[in-house]
């Protein structure tokens, strides 16, 4: 049930990144975006470490995981941001929503989890919810939407990687290397997109790390406890948050169908988390 908790703590918080990211990239490129996203991780995390966790630190046993994970979170980030910056939350979220199919089929085969009939038909169910969402069809499948059909495939294959990397490396490493590989890759860019920030934009842009940092430590900490295809499903959850985050700040009104959809995605993670409980418990016995 612990893990299941962080699991939603940390769909819940972001989508408050992702807005602060809409909103920045409408008056600077998305890659000025994403550079603070990972530059301020760096900041939060770094001083953290040095000052209560310098005596415990110990340095990873697997660094070419870690580079992969960071390289993967960096284009799915990357994909998304952009993503958010061409089309609404909603369908930037929900093409994006391919990742819980993604982490269910591959966990078999890379991380050797079992994943049964009702656990792929929850999944199913809140893919089919997600998809109610913006109504079949409806959406254009322009480069933001392949973007966002990326960020999904993309961000599957980060919490595999993540997953793996539970059992050997501590949460705070993990986030701090995540941080240095995207903030390296996009410095190296970033002087040709440069705008200079106000100070409410440095406000934002520092916010998006530290929801960042916040929502990924959770994530870290939910995948410690528990199978990736396990709690795959709670990802559905963040949609609930990005419709009411696009409702009061970006005017996007939900509409009947949305609410179904809702409806829907969160009927799948509540099986899902009850039915964990319900396996917990009879283990237990």
């Amino acid at each position: 049930m612990k893990a299941i908790i962080l699991n939603l703590c940390a769909w819940s918080i972001l989508p408050i990144m992702d807005a602060f990211a809409k909103y920045l990239s409408q008056d600077m490129h998305v890659l000025q975006v994403v550079w603070a996203r990972y530059f301020f991780t760096v900041v939060i995390v770094l001083p953290i470490i040095l000052f209560f966790f310098k005596k415990q630190f110990k340095w990873t046993d697997k660094p070419q995981l870690q580079f992969i994970r960071g390289l993967l979170l960096l284009f799915a980030t990357l994909f998304f941001f952009y993503a958010l910056s061409k089309i609404s939350m909603a369908k930037a979220l929900t093409l994006a929503f391919v990742c819980p199919l993604v982490v269910t089929a591959f966990s078999p085969f890379l991380l050797n989890e079992r994943v049964g009939f009702r656990r792929w038909s929850a999944v199913i169910i809140g893919f089919l919810g997600s998809l109610i969402v913006i109504k079949p069809g409806f959406i254009e499948f322009n480069l933001a939407s392949i973007a966002a059909l990326g960020t999904g495939i993309m961000y599957a294959f980060y919490l595999i990687a993540t997953r793996k990397l539970s059992t050997s490396d501590s949460p705070l490493l993990t986030l701090l290397l995540t941080g240095i590989i995207g903030a390296l890759l996009t410095t190296i860019i970033i002087p040709f997109v440069w705008i200079f920030p106000s100070k409410e934009q440095w406000l934002m842009m520092f916010s998006i790390g530290l929801f960042a940092t916040l929502g990924h430590l959770f994530l870290i900490l939910s995948l410690r406890l528990a199978d990736a295809s396990k709690l795959a499903p709670l990802a559905y959850f963040e949609i609930v948050n990005n419709v009411i985050i696009g409702f009061y700040i970006f005017n996007e009104f939900p509409d009947n169908w949305t609410l179904v959809g809702l409806f829907i995605i969160i009927l799948s993670g509540v099986y899902i988390s009850r039915r964990e409980v319900i396996v917990k418990s009879l283990k237990n016995r």
